[in-house]
This record gives C-alpha cells, sequence and structure tokens, in this order.
C-alpha cells in the first residue's frame, strides 16, 4: 500500500481576489510563502521517499518548502498541473460571468464535456482534466513503488482525487472545501484510490496566532 499526501500550493496574489489562474503560472505572495514555510516545518520529520509537484511555480515553490531541509529533489510533473480553463484564465470570476454568460454557467454546472473558448492555452474539458489527474497519480505510484509520497498541486487537482476516491462523479455539488497548503492523505492499495484524511491546515494554526500577535502589539 502507497500513502499519497496530495498538497495544495500555498496562496497566490490571484487567489486573494479570485482570478482563475489555471495553466498561468503564478508565484506564491507572501502569505503563500509564509503557508510553505508553516507546511514544511510541519511535514520535517515525516518520511518521504520521493516529492512530486506541478511544474507551475506555485506548487514548485510550495513542494520546495518541504524538500528543502531533507535535501531531496522535487520532481516535476506536467500532469499534475490545474485544469486548462482557455479564455477564462486571467480573468476574475465576476468578468468570467458577464463575458462568457453561458460557459460560465456550463462551468458552474460541472457540464463533463464543455470546453470552454480559447484563450493563450485552448481547454480541457472536464472529462479530460480528471482523466489526466488520475492516470498521472495512478502511474506516479505504480511505476514508483514508494511506501509514502507527496504530491503538490492545485485544487482542481485535489478535487479530481477526491472525487475519485469518494466514487462521486461531477453531477454532484462540490460540499467539501479544498484549502491552500492543505494536507489531504490518501492511499493506494493496488487497484483504487482511497481518502484518510482531508483538509488539514492546522500546521497553519501558528500563522493565524503570529497574525493576532502583530495586531495586538500593533
Amino acid at each position: 500500500m502507497t500513502e499519497i499526501l496530495m498538497i495544495r500550493h500555498g496562496e497566490t496574489a490571484w487567489n486573494a481576489v479570485k482570478r482563475l489562474q489555471g495553466h498561468l503560472d503564478i508565484p506564491l505572495n507572501d502569505e503563500g510563502e509564509r503557508q510553505a514555510a508553516a507546511l514544511g516545518r510541519a511535514l520535517r520529520e515525516e518520511s518521504l521517499d520521493a516529492i512530486f509537484s506541478s511544474d507551475l511555480q506555485r506548487a514548485r515553490q510550495t513542494a520546495q518548502a518541504i524538500a528543502a531541509s531533507r535535501g531531496m529533489a522535487v520532481q516535476s510533473e506536467r500532469g499534475l498541473r490545474e485544469r486548462c480553463y482557455g479564455a477564462f484564465e486571467g480573468m476574475l470570476y465576476s468578468e468570467i460571468s458577464e463575458r462568457y454568460p453561458q460557459a460560465y454557467l456550463a462551468w458552474q454546472a460541472r457540464e463533463i464535456d464543455a470546453r470552454f473558448p480559447p484563450g493563450v492555452h485552448v481547454a480541457e474539458t472536464l472529462r479530460e482534466f480528471s482523466q489526466r489527474v488520475v492516470n498521472t497519480i495512478t502511474r506516479i505510484v505504480t511505476e514508483g513503488k514508494y511506501r509514502r509520497v507527496a504530491l503538490v498541486s492545485h485544487g482542481g487537482v485535489l478535487e479530481c482525487a477526491y472525487r475519485a476516491a469518494q466514487g462521486l462523479g461531477f453531477e454532484h455539488a462540490r460540499d467539501f472545501d479544498i484549502f491552500n497548503a492543505s494536507v489531504n492523505r490518501f492511499t493506494w492499495d493496488g487497484t483504487a484510490l482511497n481518502l484518510a484524511q482531508w483538509g488539514d491546515v492546522t500546521h497553519l494554526d501558528s500563522l493565524d496566532a503570529l497574525a493576532l500577535d502583530e495586531i495586538d502589539r500593533g
């Protein structure tokens, strides 16, 4: 059995204002860097056989914070990228609904074969994206024969993994949160992905306490 730590990248400036990133390569903001550092400290004593990351820098930066104290290399994996949203990328959610109202409704309804208008990149359908994600995770754990591996990725990727492990199709509303810098634990039993723990952000409590302390001292 393989234990899989699926981790969402830390916060970016675009996350903070609800601007859609997709395949656009946006770095962590200051808060995201603090979150990544806290994540690295929290996982310091946990054994890992490998660390994989999406090739987008917000995920790579987060993965590097985990790898730094271990002297481990981060292995780049394009298959762990966020979904490509085509023309939606770079726009605020409110702007998408105004400019592409029909496509926006299809997105919100999680229509599995809807393809959004092209932008800098050609959009993926939800079906294509989900298949890519599950196939990538399966390939990594079966080829590497790891006991415990960390995969640092994106919110959409985590949603696909959650739904695959829970047997939930996209016709079901998303009734679970996906937090920046969260640790989400799965197991792979050789045939299926299983969910063990979801949405652990207790390592960020120290950041909240520090912020309150700074306000008190201010």
